[in-house]
C-alpha cells in the first residue's frame, strides 16, 4: 500500500514525459494528483487504527526495504499530495515542457519516500537524489544567476549529506541495524557518550536541511533566485524544507536519551531574528518571502524544544500552516510579478486594483503568517507560546513582532495607485483558483482551529478563551508598534543595508558546517 506514494508519481512523471498530448497528459497529470490526495487522506485515516508497516520485497525483520506510516509521516504525506496538486492546477496552461513536468512529479516520488522510509540508508539515497532533483529545477531556465544557485545548492547539500552519512554509519556501528525503529530500541540500552559523535554528525546535516542558523543561506538563494519556476521557489519554501523539520523530528526520537533541547532552542529563537532581519533588508519579493521561511523554521524548532505538549502539537501544526500560507504568498508573487514586470516592492502599488482575487489571496495569507486572530497562524502560535517560559516568551514575541514588521512593508504593495499599464495581465482561473484555495484554507484553519487538530493529532487542545483574548490584546499592540517602528524607523535605517550586502559563498558556508558541528559536538559532550 505504501509504495503507491512514491511510485505513482514517478510512473506520472514517466507517462508526461513519453505522452504526446499536452493538454490532455496535464489532464491525467491532475488526475493522478487528486487520486494521491484521495490515498493520503485514507492512509491517514488507516494510520489512526496504528502503524502501517510494508515491507517491499516480503523480507523479515528489518533487512529489506520498509516503509512505514505514522500519523506523523501521514500528516506530511498529505501536505505533499496537496501542494504538488495546487502546483499542477497552478501550471496547467503554462508550456513548461515535458522535462519539466517530469522532474516536479520526479521530485513529489522522492518527498514521499522521504517521509515513509524507514531506513536511514534509504533516507540517504532519497536526499541525494533529491538534491540533484531540486538543483536540476532551480537551473532549469539555464540564466547564469539560476546555474550558479542551483550548483551552490547542490554542492552545499552534498556536503550537508556526508556528515549525515557518517552519522548513521556510526549508529550502524553501535546497533547492527539502519532501521530507525530497531536502532532506537538498540541506542536507548547504550552509554550516552557514545552517541555524542553520531548526534552531532546527524544533526549538523538536519539543521542545514531546516535552514537553521548559521546554515540557512543555502536556502534563499535557492527560493528565491530570479530565474527560478514560481512552482520550484513555492514547493521548496512551502513544502521541501518541511523535509528538514520532518527528519529533526526523527532523529531527536531516535538519539532520545541525549537531550539537546536546550541547545535547539536557543538555535531557533536565534534564527527566527535573524530570519526576519533578512527579509526586512529585501526589497525583492521572493527574497523577502525565502528570508521569512527561515525565521518561521526557527519558530516551529523553537516550539518543538519547548518542553511541553500543546507547544509540540503547535509547532506541528504551525508547519501545516506555513506550508499553506507561504505557498499562497509565493504563487501570488509569481503572479504579481510576472503583471507589474518586477520582483521590486518599491516598484508595485495597487495589486487590489488591478488584481482583486490575487490581493484577497495575499491579505489571508499575510494575515495568517502574522498570527491575526482567526486566522491559522493565531491558532499555533496560541500554543507554542503556551508552553513557553517568561524568557523564551518574550523571544517568541520578539520574532512575531519580526514578521509583523516584514508583512508591513510587503502589504504595501496592495494598496495606492499602480502606474498606467501595470498589473494589465489576465490571469487564467486555474491560477485564481489555486491561491484562492490556500488563502480560505489560512482562514479555516483559523476558525477551525481546535477541531483540526484534534482530528488531525488526536489531542484535545483546547483554546481558552482569556488567553486567546490576552494573545490578540498582544497582537494589536505588536501591530501598533510595528507600523510606528517602521515607519520612523526602518524606512530610513541603513543597518538594514549593510545587512543586505552580507554575502556568504560556498566556502563559508562549509566553514560555518564545521564550526556548528564542533560546538554541537561540545554541547552534546557536556549534556551528557
Amino acid at each position: 500500500m505504501l509504495s503507491f506514494f512514491p511510485t505513482l508519481p514517478i510512473i506520472t512523471a514517466v507517462f508526461l514525459y513519453v505522452f504526446p498530448f499536452k493538454k490532455a497528459g496535464k489532464a491525467i497529470a491532475i488526475l493522478a494528483q487528486m487520486a494521491l490526495v484521495a490515498a493520503s487522506f485514507y492512509l491517514f485515516f488507516a494510520v489512526r487504527q496504528g502503524d502501517i508497516i510494508d515491507p517491499i520485497g516480503n523480507y523479515d525483520g528489518v533487512l529489506g526495504v520498509i516503509l512505514r506510516a505514522d500519523t506523523l509521516a501521514a500528516v506530511f504525506v498529505a501536505l505533499v499530495a496537496f501542494i504538488f496538486f495546487v502546483a499542477a492546477l497552478y501550471r496547467f496552461h503554462e508550456d513548461d515542457g515535458k522535462l519539466f513536468w517530469f522532474f516536479l512529479f520526479i521530485w513529489q516520488g522522492l518527498l514521499n519516500g522521504i517521509f515513509l522510509t524507514g531506513d536511514m540508508f534509504n533516507r540517504f539515497v532519497l536526499i541525494e537524489v533529491v538534491t540533484v532533483v531540486v538543483s536540476v529545477m532551480i537551473m532549469f531556465n539555464r540564466d547564469n544567476r539560476s546555474q550558479y544557485d542551483g550548483l551552490l545548492h547542490l554542492m552545499v547539500n552534498t556536503v550537508a549529506v556526508k556528515f549525515y552519512l557518517f552519522g548513521i554509519g556510526f549508529v550502524y556501528r553501535l546497533t547492527g541495524t539502519l532501521d530507525m525503529h530497531a536502532a532506537r530500541v538498540a541506542l536507548a540500552q547504550i552509554d550516552n557518550s557514545s552517541l555524542v559523535l553520531p548526534f552531532a554528525l546527524v544533526m549538523t546535516a538536519v539543521t542545514l536541511k531546516c535552514a537553521l542558523a548559521p546554515l540557512f543561506s543555502w536556502f534563499p538563494k535557492a527560493a528565491g533566485t530570479p530565474g527560478a519556476s514560481t512552482v520550484v521557489s513555492t514547493i521548496l519554501s512551502g513544502l521541501h524544507i518541511k523535509s528538514g523539520i520532518y527528519m529533526f523530528i526523527r532523529f531527536q526520537a531516535l538519539f532520545g536519551e541525549i537531550d539537546a533541547s536546550g541547545f535547539f532552542l536557543i538555535i531557533g529563537i536565534i534564527t527566527g531574528v535573524v530570519g526576519f532581519m533578512w527579509a526586512l533588508s529585501q526589497s525583492d519579493i521572493k527574497l523577502i518571502l525565502a528570508y521569512n521561511t527561515i525565521s518561521q523554521m526557527g519558530l516551529i524548532i523553537a516550539g518543538l524544544n519547548l518542553s511541553d505538549n500543546y507547544a509540540h502539537v503547535g509547532s506541528i501544526y504551525h508547519v501545516i500552516n506555513h506550508t499553506l500560507f507561504k505557498s499562497a504568498l509565493f504563487l501570488c508573487a509569481g503572479l504579481v510579478a510576472k503583471a507589474y514586470g518586477t520582483r521590486d516592492t518599491s516598484e508595485i502599488r495597487g495589486v487590489f486594483k488591478r488584481m482583486p482575487i490575487v490581493g484577497a489571496a495575499i491579505l489571508m495569507a499575510i494575515l495568517g503568517i502574522t498570527g491575526t486572530p482567526f486566522f491559522n497562524g493565531s491558532i499555533s502560535r496560541y500554543f507554542i507560546l503556551s508552553g513557553a517560559g517568561v524568557a523564551t516568551t518574550g523571544a517568541i514575541m520578539l520574532i512575531n513582532l519580526g514578521t509583523i514588521l516584514v508583512f508591513i512593508k510587503y502589504s504595501i504593495m496592495l494598496f495606492g495607485q499602480p502606474k498606467p499599464g501595470q498589473g494589465a495581465v489576465p490571469i487564467d482561473n486555474f491560477k485564481k483558483a489555486s491561491v484562492l484555495i490556500l488563502g480560505i484554507l489560512c482562514f479555516a484553519g483559523g476558525i477551525f482551529g481546535e477541531e483540526l487538530i484534534r482530528f488531525l493529532f488526536n489531542v484535545t487542545a483546547s483554546v481558552d478563551a482569556a488567553g486567546y483574548f490576552e494573545k490578540t490584546i498582544f497582537f494589536i499592540l505588536s501591530g501598533l508598534a510595528g507600523f510606528l517602528i517602521y515607519k520612523y524607523y526602518l524606512k530610513t535605517s541603513k543597518l538594514l543595508a549593510k545587512v543586505r550586502q552580507v554575502e556568504i559563498g560556498f566556502r563559508s558556508m562549509c566553514t560555518l558546517m564545521g564550526i556548528f558541528f564542533a560546538v554541537l559536538l561540545i554541547a552534546t559532550h557536556l549534556i551528557v
